[in-house]
């Protein structure tokens, strides 16, 4: 796996705190945390494939990524490692630590994310809007055609049902979802919602810290309550203004967890 094809942003000094993005949302996403946290720790920060600046210069899938992802800690010797995986970032995070081990990682943090995105007959805790494996063939299907109106409908979505945006915010969420390809995000899409990291939850390896939006859109309490009552070293953090993006809905407030765990 070739480091260099995968684009970084790598500022900052003290303990690494490795930040993995979402869906459509490049690492531009996590620039709150940077701003603010880069006089506490590293912040490595990538555009995983099919997004940003790494775009198609890599596989598009969830293992591709972890793959380069990993590559790239190896490559900086980082240790002692705050992983905090957003959404998809989550996902990413796990297929890294599958395929790899957690000897690199001190703690992990996902933000409001399920262990498997598309509902079935025995498993409700994906998408709130009821996704499954029919409705997501048509979603596969009409990605590409639909995606002139589909950037503003993704960022309503990332916030707080009820609740108005930062000034600027969502507008801003709306351009850079906008300057994606949807020929690169559509296999990503395939690759994340095949994922099922359920197992590996359910003996996952370092404490574990669900930052969950209590006004998300995506994934509500069912999801709060089976990681609770399944995964081992487990540590809930509500965020109650936030939907599915409490990085940047309670910036202030999600930072400051982060800044604990750095600090250690």
């Amino acid at each position: 796996m070739n480091d260099n094809l995968l684009h970084i942003r790598d500022e900052g000094t003290g303990r690494p705190l490795v930040l993995i993005h979402g869906w459509s949302c490049p690492g531009q996403f996590f620039q709150g945390q940077i701003d603010a946290l880069k006089s506490h720790a590293r912040c490595i920060v990538p555009d995983l494939p099919g997004h940003g600046i790494t775009a198609g210069r890599l596989p598009l899938s969830i293992a591709s990524a972890a793959d380069a992802v990993y590559a790239a800690l190896v490559e900086r010797e980082l240790e002692n490692i705050i992983l905090v995986g957003w959404s998809m970032g989550a996902l990413v995070s796990y297929a890294l630590i599958e395929r790899y081990g957690a000897d690199r990682i001190a703690e992990f943090v996902a933000i409001d994310m399920s262990p498997k995105v598309l509902n079935t007959a025995d498993w409700t805790n994906g998408t709130l809007n009821g996704l499954n494996a029919d409705l997501n063939r048509h979603v596969l299907e009409a990605m590409v055609a639909d995606w002139p109106k589909l950037p503003g409908r993704i960022a309503l979505r990332l916030f707080a049902e009820g609740i108005e945006p930062a000034p600027g915010q969502l507008a801003a969420a709306r351009k850079e979802i906008a300057a994606a390809d949807p020929e690169m995000l559509r296999p990503m899409w395939a690759s994340l919602t095949a994922q099922d990291f359920r197992p590996l939850l359910k003996d996952f390896p370092v404490p574990f810290h669900l930052a969950a939006g209590l006004k998300s859109q995506l994934y509500g309490e069912g999801v709060h309550a089976w990681h609770a009552a399944n995964v081992p070293d487990y540590h809930f953090h509500g965020f109650e203004n936030s939907g599915h993006a409490p990085h940047m809905e309670e910036l202030d407030k999600f930072n400051a967890l982060l800044r604990d765990l750095v600090r250690g």
